[in-house]
C-alpha cells in the first residue's frame, strides 16, 4: 500500500487522498507510466468508499494531472501545455510567461488570395491579396499545435518580419496595431491526413480545432486565425466568474 489515511482527522477523506496522490504522482515509476492502484483496491485497503476515491481522482483528472481510460486504469498524464481564455496572450508570450521552452518547427509566410470566408470577415474582395502565416510549434518532444493566420491588409505586415517573436508585440511596436478582443470558436474534430502528418498523430484521431477572430480597440478585424492542437498534449482552461445578482 503506497500510503495511509487518518480516519480520525478533521481533514475530509477525499482531501487526504488527493494530497497523497499528488505526492505519489511525482515518484519516478509513476512518471514513467506505471498505472495507479485501481479505485476498488484502494477503497478496500483504506476502508473507505469507492466514491471517495473517485472524488479525489476526478479533481486530478480535471486538472490534467491524471488520465483515466475505461477498462485500462488511471495513470499520470504526459507533459501537457494549457492555456487560459481568461488571460489571452500570443502563444509565444504565454509560453514565455509560464517558463515553458518551445520550438518553432515550421514558419511559412506567403501572400494568398483572400477567398470567400476571409474576404467576408475582413470585408474585402475575395480576390484581394492577404498575408498568410503558418507556424508549427511545440515542445522538445515534438509539435503540439499548428497555427494558420490571415492578416487584414490594413495592418501593413510585409512578410519580412521576424515571426519567431511574439506576434502581437510585432503588430503593436512595428505596425501601430493593438489587438484588444479575441472571439473564439472551439470544437473537436478528426485529424485529416495533412494535419495528422503535421502533428504526428494517427489519421482520424481527435484533435482540438479553434477559430480565433482578433479585433483592435475599434472592433476592426485584424487577424483570422485557425489553430489545430494535439488533444493529448494541450488543454484549454476556461475560467468564468459569476455576475453578482
Amino acid at each position: 500500500m503506497p500510503f495511509e489515511i487518518d480516519h480520525t482527522s478533521p481533514v475530509p477523506l477525499h482531501a487526504q487522498i488527493e494530497e497523497k496522490l499528488r505526492t505519489l504522482l511525482n515518484k519516478p515509476e509513476y512518471q514513467d507510466g506505471k498505472m495507479l492502484p485501481k479505485e476498488v483496491e484502494l477503497a478496500k485497503l483504506l476502508g473507505i468508499s469507492r466514491n471517495t476515491i473517485r472524488q479525489a481522482t476526478n479533481k486530478l483528472v480535471y486538472e490534467g494531472l491524471l488520465v483515466r481510460k475505461k477498462g485500462v486504469g488511471t495513470k499520470v498524464a504526459g507533459k501537457a501545455v494549457s492555456t487560459k481564455l481568461s488571460s489571452w496572450l500570443s502563444f509565444t508570450q504565454e509560453m514565455n510567461e509560464k517558463g515553458i521552452p518551445f520550438n518553432n518547427y515550421e514558419i511559412e509566410v506567403e501572400w494568398v488570395r483572400a477567398g470567400k470566408d476571409i474576404g467576408n470577415y475582413f470585408s474585402i474582395s475575395p480576390n484581394k491579396s492577404v498575408l498568410r502565416m503558418s507556424r508549427l510549434r511545440g515542445l522538445e518532444e515534438g509539435p503540439i499545435v499548428y497555427f494558420i493566420s490571415y492578416f487584414h491588409p490594413r495592418v501593413g505586415l510585409t512578410g519580412k518580419e521576424d515571426f519567431t517573436q511574439p506576434l502581437y508585440k510585432i503588430l503593436e511596436e512595428q505596425h501601430a496595431t493593438k489587438v484588444a478582443v479575441s472571439k473564439e470558436e472551439i470544437s473537436a474534430i478528426a485529424a485529416e491526413d495533412w494535419i495528422a502528418e503535421k502533428l504526428d498523430v494517427p489519421i482520424d484521431s481527435p484533435i482540438l480545432f479553434r477559430k480565433r477572430f482578433v479585433h483592435d480597440p475599434g472592433d476592426r478585424p485584424v487577424e483570422y486565425n485557425l489553430g489545430y492542437y494535439r488533444s493529448d498534449n494541450f488543454t484549454y482552461s476556461i475560467e468564468i466568474k459569476r455576475e453578482k445578482d
